[in-house]
C-alpha cells in the first residue's frame, strides 16, 4: 500500500479483526477513522446491482462529481475493466480477501489522475446483507471530478490457500435441522 490513507484504514481494520477473517460492521467506529472518512465508502454486495454504494466519503464522492448513495461502483470503471472490478469485489465479500488496486482516470483537463483503491471485506453473518468497506484515494489533492476509472494493477491482500468458499462457510454456520431439496 502506497497511499496513507490505505495503509491507516488497514491498520485500523486489522486491529479490529484481531484473530478473525473481517471485523464485524459494527466494530468499525466512524469517530476512530475521523480523519480518513472522506476516502472511506461501504458498498452493498449486490453484483446484479454493480455493487451500488451505501455510504461514500465526501473526497470519493467529489471524484466521481456527486452523491454516491446508491449508485453502481462498477459503473464508475470503464467498461473494459468493470468486469474485472467486479470479480474483484466479488471474491474480497466471497473469500473474506482483502485486496489493493491500482487506478487511473482522466482530469477534466486531459491529464491523468493516479489513484489507489483499498476493498476490506466485512464479517459475514447470517440473515444480514454482505458489504465490503475501502478506501478510495488520489495522490494528488487536487483532482477534481475524473472520469472512469481504469484498473491498472491489484493484487489480494492475503494468500487465499488456506481459505473456505462463503458457501461452505454458511453451511457450517448452520445449526438444527437442514432440508435439502432434490434429495430422497
Amino acid at each position: 500500500m502506497k497511499h496513507p490513507s490505505s495503509r491507516a484504514f488497514f491498520a485500523y481494520w486489522d486491529k479490529k479483526r484481531g484473530t478473525a477473517r473481517a471485523p464485524d460492521r459494527a466494530d468499525i467506529d466512524p469517530a476512530a477513522v475521523r480523519d480518513l472518512l472522506s476516502d472511506i465508502f461501504v458498498l452493498s454486495c449486490e453484483p446484479n446491482l454493480g455493487f451500488p454504494f451505501r455510504v461514500a466519503g465526501t473526497r470519493v464522492c467529489a471524484l466521481a462529481g456527486g452523491d454516491l448513495k446508491d449508485r453502481s461502483f462498477a459503473a464508475l470503471f470503464t467498461p473494459e475493466t468493470r468486469g474485472e472490478i467486479e470479480e474483484i469485489t466479488t471474491i474480497v465479500a466471497d473469500e473474506t480477501l482483502g485486496a489493493i488496486a491500482g487506478l487511473t482516470a482522466a482530469r477534466e483537463d486531459g491529464s491523468k489522475a493516479h489513484l489507489e483503491l483499498l476493498l476490506l471485506p466485512f464479517n459475514a453473518r447470517p440473515h444480514t446483507p454482505v458489504s465490503v468497506t475501502g478506501v478510495l484515494a488520489p495522490f494528488d489533492d487536487e483532482c477534481g471530478t475524473l472520469g472512469a476509472f481504469t484498473l491498472t494493477s491489484w493484487r489480494y491482500l492475503h494468500q487465499p490457500e488456506k481459505l473456505l468458499p462463503r458457501a461452505i462457510r454458511k453451511l457450517q454456520i448452520a445449526r438444527g435441522l437442514m432440508v435439502y431439496e432434490g434429495l430422497r
